[in-house]
């Protein structure tokens, strides 16, 4: 199963919505999968499949590939396009 974390500042409200957004999404896309939400300081020190946070925090990601970053993140629409191309391209989907 894969595992999914959402990420934001303090790891509570921002991530939190992202993690129900990303949940519908990956529900949408017939993938299962187990979505957690943490704060920047948290993800250094674990290990995940996929993250998933906000534009905002690309330069805090640079040179990761296992990263999608959304504008919006109560559009599922935007979510969903943007994890299936990339599970598209790692070749999970």
């Amino acid at each position: 199963m894969m595992k999914i974390v959402t990420v934001c500042g303090l790891g509570v409200g921002s991530s939190l919505i992202l993690k129900m957004t990303v949940d519908s999404a990956m529900q949408q896309l017939g993938i299962r999968c187990a979505i957690e939400h943490w704060d920047m300081g948290t993800i250094k020190g674990k290990e995940c499949d996929l993250i998933v946070t906000t534009e905002g925090f690309r330069k805090s990601f640079a040179g990761q590939e296992n990263v999608v970053f959304v504008n919006n993140i109560v559009d599922v629409n935007e979510t969903k396009e943007k994890l299936e191309k990339y599970l598209k391209e790692k070749g999970t989907l």
